[in-house]
């Protein structure tokens, strides 16, 4: 349909004009599409045509893999086994918190139309910040429910999620004490690059329902310090603290050593900046499908706490992935 394209935010962009690696073009003009992979490869698309607009029809229904043609890069016993190393970590105090993931991944034919199963998420698996992303090179697809980071002016806001269960009755203890150990960690991410005094958390623990099951999200909020533009923010705050664990430095050491498969724009940053307004809005790249060489690919994973069953993590992982998954996939029972 276009040669790059996004939707995002109820924004259609068009008119591709060029594409950055250099976060610190989000500090000059224009309107970005911008995708952040977890290991940090960097893409901002600027594009001339923006306009309100709600997604553009597909040319043809989506046709994605068979529902048995996904493949996980940890099977269930590799995923419980990865659960009881972390707590063992957790044991000797290496690390409070870490999340860990998996990657399904299925064929797809090379004309998958990626506006068709956008069109097909915003349908079965509405979520406020989903959106598509396709210029050279990069086509991704997300129905994320969490917010990384929004900007208006100078004032910066992260949602963080931690805590699912099918319902509001599902949800633990240790989901609670899960959500509080990271929103701490947003607010000292958000503090290294924040006017002195101005982080706060309006809202700690709220449970919030999605298609499917329910989470739970908190706010926290800051006012950048003078001179703080986009590289300096990312520096400060990404990875993503819901995605990765506390002590951050020690979570991402696990997680490269436990997860066999890199998570690219999966647990990133996805989403647009509006650099004339100084206003953004950018998900953690949660319930995301991206395409790659004849490939969609999808994440899915859970907050590793002390507390932590591991098959009931795995379970979670499983409830995460279920309804998107069966929305991208074809010739099973729909």
């Amino acid at each position: 349909m276009y040669d790059g394209f996004a939707h995002l935010g109820h924004t259609l962009a068009t008119g591709l004009r060029d594409v950055t690696s250099d976060l610190a073009a989000l500090d000059g003009e224009g309107w970005w599409a911008v995708v952040v992979d977890y290991e940090g490869k960097v893409t901002c698309a600027r594009f001339d045509r923006v306009r309100r607009a709600p997604l553009p029809e597909p040319a043809a229904p989506w046709h994605g893999p068979h529902p048995g043609q996904w493949r996980s890069s940890l099977g269930r016993d590799a995923y419980e086994r990865g659960v009881r190393t972390i707590r063992g970590y957790i044991e000797q105090g290496e690390v409070y918190q870490a999340n860990l993931c998996r990657i399904l991944t299925a064929p797809v034919p090379p004309d998958a139309d990626l506006l068709a199963l956008a069109a097909r998420l915003a349908a079965g698996n509405p979520a406020p910040y989903g959106g598509v992303i396709r210029v050279p090179g990069l086509s991704v697809v997300s129905a994320s429910p969490e917010l990384y980071l929004s900007r208006d002016g100078d004032v910066v806001e992260s949602r963080p999620i931690k805590g699912t269960g099918a319902t509001a009755g599902d949800l633990l203890d240790k989901d609670y004490a899960e959500n509080v150990m990271i929103v701490d960690l947003v607010r000292n991410d958000l503090g290294r690059v924040a006017a002195v005094g101005s982080v706060e958390v309006p809202s700690l623990c709220a449970v919030e329902a999605h298609p499917g099951l329910v989470h739970l999200v908190s706010t926290v909020r800051a006012r950048l310090a003078p001179g703080v533009g986009w590289p300096g923010l990312f520096a400060a705050t990404f990875p993503p603290g819901s995605v990765t664990g506390a002590p951050k430095s020690s979570a991402l050491r696990i997680i490269n050593e436990l997860e066999p498969a890199p998570r690219g724009p999966y647990c990133g940053a996805v989403g647009w900046v509006d650099a004339d307004r100084k206003r953004a809005a950018l998900a953690v790249g949660i319930r995301t499908f991206w395409i790659s060489a004849g490939e969609i690919r999808f994440g899915t994973g859970a907050g590793i706490t002390w507390g932590s069953d591991p098959g009931r993590e795995w379970l979670e992982t499983e409830l995460k992935a279920a309804r998107l998954i069966a929305l991208a996939s074809t010739g099973g029972n729909e």
